[in-house]
């Protein structure tokens, strides 16, 4: 086994809490899952196999009525874990190889499949022997407690874990390790006879959930009150309420979908240089909780819909899918995932259109798509941009390697400008005169559109933007002043 070296570095420099450090002579057996790693390997492992093909999930059911360890076995089969990418405890390993350098003896014993256990143990490269679940056993609870006893055969042994489902076996250990133990369970072990260390509390819920569900970028949908706007009847109390609930139902669906899409993406977010913090791929955040909120802030979505009119929750559906489709496999196919954003972006303004009841125009719909098309070209020239010195010289689970710049330049950039053309022929259409008092006003925001548009592009070309050009429009001051200015025109030429 090759040690753990690179961690363990940085591990030794984290403050354990006092105590910790005890010496013991028990055999000390570690958990895995929320032990050692800050993840489950099941779901993990699980996420994996789906998104390489979704049509398992008509196959997992049948894994699991035959229970447990057999769906482990099952899908350890068919995908592969990297043990190099894993968020480690890393206060607790750098514990683990203090009293390895002690002389203790150590066993990885884990429910999850013997193969991953194995695979870490190796990674580690602290432990004496690594145990998991085969196809028959899922080595959990009273079944870990068991296969433990069998090896100290009648010794006394230390256990570390994490959960409720660790107690039995913390029940028959002499030292008794809780590892970001919640209250509910290291309150159970405040009077316990047995030398009991602590690393750690269990992290928050609700924070690092919050930051999943990625609340800045809601305002994307705030695209849904441009058919308000465009149509002079912003102040039109019913309209704005409408308005309003379709921007809830469209935040609370793609909050749904950012969970999915972060879960599906985790080998790819650990090997990226931000997203690595992101809750998910951190740790920070555990994979149930992901399971148990995708599934409710979609239905909440679709719930809060039901005030709209039925057109309104098609288009809401057909962004999920869409959305659906993107995380599973468009975002890795060449220009097409740039396409399917701008689509996206196009489908919140048919959607705002809908929740008021009025027709998006070509025009709207032309323009959403070529400026949109535009920013998301300008999100990948962006990442290519800020890629050091990859391997590869390609993004991370993406179809895009660094000499694509140059091409995604012209497309984006022809984008952008077909975006002001499309613009400039709304002014001249016969509608937009009857609607408008001045319309010649609207002239002076091409060129507002041109400034905007071409100061994002050099930016990006210069590495000095953030990697969603959205969310950096809305930060930024200059672009804030130009949207401000277009507000201006719109209402002067009404």
């Amino acid at each position: 086994m090759r040690p753990y070296a690179s961690i363990l570095a940085k591990a030794e420099s984290m403050a354990v809490e006092p105590g910790a450090a005890a010496d013991s002579n028990a055999h000390l057996f570690v958990d895995l899952d929320g032990t050692l790693i800050r993840t489950d390997l099941l779901f993990e492992s699980l996420l994996l196999l789906i998104r390489r093909n979704p049509l398992y999930l008509a196959v997992i059911p049948f894994w699991l009525l035959k229970g447990r360890a057999w769906l482990k076995h099952q899908i350890a089969r068919r995908v592969e874990i990297d043990p190099a990418v894993l968020p480690y405890n890393e206060a607790f390993l750098a514990w683990l190889g203090d009293q390895r350098a002690r002389g203790r003896a150590m066993t990885l014993i884990s429910a999850s499949n013997e193969r991953y256990v194995s695979a870490v143990a190796e990674h580690v490269g602290l432990f004496d022997a690594a145990i998991g679940s085969d196809g028959k056993i899922n080595l959990k609870a009273r079944n870990k407690l068991r296969r433990i006893e069998e090896i100290v055969q009648g010794g006394k042994f230390a256990y570390a874990g994490d959960s409720r489902a660790d107690l039995p076996v913390w029940a028959g250990a002499g030292q008794i390790l809780l590892v970001n133990c919640g209250p509910s369970v290291s309150g159970r072990f405040e009077n316990s006879p047995a030398e009991v260390l602590r690393f750690g509390s269990a992290p928050a819920l609700s924070e690092p959930l919050l930051r999943a569900m990625r609340p800045h970028q809601w305002l994307k949908n705030t695209l849904l009150f441009v058919p308000l706007i465009l149509s002079h009847q912003l102040f039109r109390p019913d309209l704005l309420f409408a308005s309003a609930i379709g921007f809830v139902s469209f935040c609370l669906c793609a909050s749904s979908v950012y969970l999915l899409n972060d879960m599906l993406d985790l080998d790819n977010d650990r090997a990226h240089q931000t997203k690595r913090k992101r809750p998910f791929a951190s740790g920070e955040l555990a994979l149930a909780a992901g399971f148990a909120a995708a599934p409710a802030l979609l239905i909440g979505a679709f719930l809060v819909s039901l005030l709209l009119p039925a057109d309104f929750r098609l288009v809401l559906l057909i962004y999920w899918l869409l959305t659906c489709l993107y995380s599973f496999a468009l975002k890795r196919i060449f220009l097409l995932d740039a396409a399917t954003l701008a689509v996206l972006y196009a489908l919140r303004v048919t959607a705002g259109a809908e929740a008021i009841e009025v027709a998006a125009t070509n025009f709207l719909i032309a323009f959403s798509l070529c400026f949109f098309l535009g920013l998301a070209m300008v999100k990948r020239v962006t990442e290519l941009v800020n890629l050091q010195a990859a391997p590869a010289g390609a993004v991370s689970g993406r179809a895009y390697r660094k000499n694509h710049e140059p091409l995604l330049s012209v497309i984006g950039s022809l984008a952008s400008l077909m975006a002001v053309v499309v613009f400039a022929f709304y002014i001249n259409a016969p509608a937009t005169t009857r609607l408008y008092g001045s319309p010649l006003l609207l002239w002076l925001i091409c060129p507002l559109l041109i400034v905007l548009l071409g100061r994002i592009w050099r930016l990006a070309r210069a590495g000095r933007l953030h990697e969603d050009p959205v969310l950096f429009a809305v930060e930024d001051r200059f672009s804030q002043l130009i949207v401000l200015a277009t507000g201006v025109l719109i209402w002067l030429a009404a």
